[in-house]
């Protein structure tokens, strides 16, 4: 549900929803209507009602009851997702690795402590060119055919159902692999193979997940008072219209603490465009940034409060702790008596709803989603309801959000320092430039 403190900065809400009304149902009515279009990149809508794909990936985990060790080779939406998501409900006893960078010493550790017999490597690239992903891929993949005579079932391969490298060479090879949806992009993959499969080694209950993000569809379809994806969309577009520039995206949860990495990635590329869907140039976009609850109420919110007042802040908190923990007296330390006998949760419940009143007595919106506890359901409905908030941002700002063209020319520039056939007249600009 929503905080009341979205009536901060003088916005009246119900009056503010009216007024938008028909803006919000067009919005709405544009993304249910695209979705069966594949050029729209909307099909992660649909990815949590794929069964079949849930089938097969559960069973590929049964098959494979010997891995003790998961190494996901991706980068953004390949590894955010399931990052967040393992981290926050992993109980399972497969522990997930995430390579998602190039930094040579951390690659190499995790290379000497890994046992190759009990360790699965899950490459996860749509295109197969991701210069990151495929060269750790080259190194995990020597690697284990050095150490194993029967290397290829401990490699299985996340790429698009029909293109690119990476699926040209598992069938070559004769490897496994797992299809990314065409029309789902990275940053919106987490429901579909591209999540799903490390996380049922994560001992992850998927079909919970999926019901959740089931759930949060059937709110973007509703009517706009019950409607939470469009209602946070219209939050969001009204303060930027009043300056409000940065988004902090604030869980109280340490187990979520890498759920705000991959909203940054969902918000900044969706929405940070040069140019709306008619070619003319507006330069869109909130910054997002992330924080976690409370341990940034001693880093981040001296700044939130006392500083610009150019941000919106999102808290997330739950209802329920899944365990809870007794505060004890000592005797001595009645100073603290105001601790004694109360439980964590309470403490942590207590300081959520205190940081969100103190910002909002310094003019610092904000507002909370709550939810009942933290499990795969209500996670899955986070998740969901998030990628929903940002496609409808990116109509009520006219905008593709769905696509990152801004992120092409750096790879472009990689691959001409790299040495990559074909880029030799970029490479010699760069040159001429004083790069490389």
């Amino acid at each position: 549900m929503l905080s009341e403190r979205i009536g901060v900065e003088g916005i009246d809400w119900p009056s503010a929803l009216t007024a938008h009304a028909h803006l919000l149902q067009t919005a709405r009515d544009a993304l249910w209507q695209r979705k069966s279009d594949p050029a729209e990149y909307l099909g992660w809508i649909d990815v949590p009602e794929d069964t079949e794909s849930l089938r097969q990936v559960l069973r590929y985990r049964e098959a494979h009851a010997w891995v003790e060790d998961l190494v996901v080779l991706g980068i953004g939406g390949s590894a955010l997702g399931a990052q967040a998501v393992g981290a926050a409900l992993g109980r399972g006893p497969v522990r997930l690795h995430f390579v998602d960078n190039v930094e040579p010493e951390p690659i190499l550790v995790l290379l000497r402590t890994l046992d190759p017999r009990k360790t699965l490597v899950n490459v996860i690239s749509k295109s197969g060119s991701t210069a990151e992903t495929m060269a750790a891929f080259l190194v995990f993949r020597q690697w284990l055919e050095q150490n194993l005579a029967d290397w290829k079932k401990h490699l299985v391969i996340t790429t698009d159902p029909a293109r690119g490298i990476l699926r040209s060479y598992a069938q070559a090879e004769g490897l496994t692999t797992f299809a990314i949806p065409p029309s789902v992009g990275g940053r919106f993959s987490v429901t579909c193979p591209v999540g799903t499969l490390s996380l049922a080694f994560a001992g992850i209950d998927l079909e919970g997940l999926l019901a959740g993000a089931r759930k949060a569809n059937e709110q973007a379809k509703a009517a706009l008072e019950h409607n939470l994806p469009a209602q946070t969309a219209l939050i969001q577009h009204l303060f930027s219209q009043k300056g409000k520039n940065i988004v902090v995206f604030m869980p109280y949860s340490t187990r979520l603490r890498y759920l705000p990495d991959w909203f940054v990635q969902l918000h900044d590329e969706s929405l940070g465009k040069m140019h709306n869907r008619a070619g003319q140039e507006v330069r869109t976009g909130t910054t997002a940034v992330r924080a976690i609850g409370t341990t940034d109420q001693h880093a981040q919110v001296q700044l939130f409060r006392e500083g610009p007042r150019d941000k919106l802040i999102n808290m997330v908190r739950f209802l329920n702790p899944s365990e809870d923990l007794k505060i004890p007296a000592v005797r001595g330390l009645e100073a603290l008596d105001y601790l004694f006998g109360k439980s964590f949760f309470q403490l942590l419940d207590a300081e959520a709803k205190a940081t969100a009143h103190a910002l909002a007595k310094a003019q610092q919106p904000n507002y909370t989603l709550t939810l009942d506890k933290l499990d795969a359901y209500h996670l899955g409905w986070l998740l969901q309801h998030l990628m929903w908030q940002t496609a409808f941002l990116g109509e009520l700002w006219n905008i593709n959000a769905f696509d990152q063209p801004g992120v092409e020319l750096g790879k472009e520039y990689t691959y001409a320092l790299m040495g990559r056939k074909g880029w030799e007249a970029l490479a010699q600009e760069l040159k001429a430039e004083g790069v490389g």
